[in-house]
């Protein structure tokens, strides 16, 4: 007999919902990361200048300039290898005078974080070669802002947050950083550069699996409803 507890049916009803919900935005993230990737992988190569102005996330630039050699910011808790570390990252000063910061591959940090790595620079005029991308870091952050000190160099930050930066290096930053292609010289360890660390296939992976949960929670109701029927007390003496 099928008889679903009023209980039973809301608890179950309310997790199908849930977890179907969850495989539906997972699924959507599917979506727009694939745009994403393809996004990176179609990106036009542009003059620094132009795809700075024009906002071309991902673009391919070239542009004329010099490092600052004596102050750098190193991003903290990027792993290469099982091995935590930095990225290296510092200011180029273009020829027309402005300035954005390019981030050079990462570093091994020492257990000691009192002592933070040398970040050997070359202040020679050069061309890089990378990829913009957006200067500050996205996603749920746990803290408050690091706060940066015009006067200590190289500074050991968790986020990179543009206003405070800028304060720091007395200049103005687009809200874009060049990522360093790894052909480059002037650039350090991984510099596997990529449009976003979980790829589609990822995302698509968990809907699937939300949307099995969302199904088996339907199942477990249906199975949970059934329920054998009560026998009278004659039958029971009958069957004694």
């Amino acid at each position: 007999m099928f008889k679903p507890t009023i209980a039973l049916t809301l608890f179950l009803f309310l997790l199908a919902t849930l977890f179907a919900g969850l495989g539906y935005w997972q699924s959507q993230r599917k979506v727009e990361k694939a745009a994403l990737f393809e996004q990176f992988e179609n990106a036009p190569s542009l003059d620094i200048a132009r795809a700075v102005d024009e906002g071309r996330r991902f673009a391919r630039i070239d542009g004329f300039g010099h490092f600052d050699t004596e102050r750098h910011v190193l991003l903290d808790n990027r792993i290469f290898n099982g091995r935590a570390g930095v990225h290296v990252l510092t200011p180029f000063i273009l020829g027309d005078g402005r300035v954005i910061m390019v981030n050079r591959g990462w570093l091994p940090l020492p257990a000691d974080r009192a002592s933070l790595p040398d970040v050997p620079t070359d202040g020679g005029s050069r061309t890089i070669r990378g990829r913009l991308n957006y200067l500050e870091s996205d996603g749920p952050r746990l803290g408050d802002p690091d706060q940066f000190d015009s006067e200590r160099w190289p500074q050991l930050v968790t986020y990179l947050d543009r206003q405070p930066l800028e304060q720091a290096l007395e200049t103005t930053l687009p809200p874009w950083i060049v990522q360093l292609d790894a052909n480059q010289p002037g650039g350090f360890g991984d510099r596997t550069w990529k449009a976003a660390v979980m790829p589609p296939e990822t995302h698509g992976a968990y809907a699937v699996q939300w949307f099995a949960l969302s199904a088996a929670a339907l199942i477990i109701w249906i199975a949970l409803s059934y329920r054998k029927p009560a026998r009278d007390e004659d039958t029971f003496e009958e069957n004694a």
